[in-house]
């Protein structure tokens, strides 16, 4: 990349990276995890800037290659695993309890099989449409439509509304 091909991307990484790092999260639910998915998509971008020729797409470009980043990473985990072992290692802290609703979603989000997941974070908090959510999955409007109802029904069974409700008086 030469000089102001270079000084752009530098532009677009920096205006871009903290709502894409957001999303991520939203997507794992580990802020590390979600770094490592916000980088490996920058790459790639660098890796095909040169190819790229509307820059009004670049939004899409990232939010696709970061969902496909994610949903990859979470197939290859399965292979990844930790062999057992007869020594136990030290055991961290366990997790502080949601004290908000915003956690107790995040939280919820978390146990949702991966496609739900995408669908939900990109239609209800990245406030994307039926269309560009499609668009983004490289699925139908259809497959959106009802990966968001099996999202919001199996979200509604995880969590418990009576929670919610204390959770909003608490804050």
């Amino acid at each position: 990349m030469r000089g102001p091909d270079e000084a752009e991307f530098d532009e677009l990484v920096a205006g871009r990276a903290h709502a894409l790092r957001r999303t991520a999260y939203l997507m794992c639910g580990d802020w590390h995890q979600a770094e490592d998915l916000v980088q490996v998509t920058f790459m790639k971008l660098h890796a095909s800037w040169h190819r790229i020729q509307r820059h009004e797409a670049f939004d899409a470009y990232l939010r696709k290659t970061l969902l496909r980043s994610c949903i990859d990473e979470k197939r290859r985990a399965r292979w990844r695993r930790e062999a057992p072992t007869d020594v136990l290692p030290e055991v961290a802290d366990p997790a502080p309890e949601p004290d908000g609703v915003r956690d107790v979603l995040v939280a919820g989000l978390r146990q949702l099989p991966p496609r739900q997941r995408a669908t939900l974070v990109l239609r209800y908090f990245e406030d994307l449409s039926v269309e560009e959510t499609a668009r983004a999955l490289g699925c139908s409007t259809g497959t959106v439509k009802s990966q968001t109802s099996k999202g919001l029904t199996t979200l509604r069974t995880i969590v418990d509304p009576t929670h919610l409700a204390r959770t909003e008086e608490l804050a």
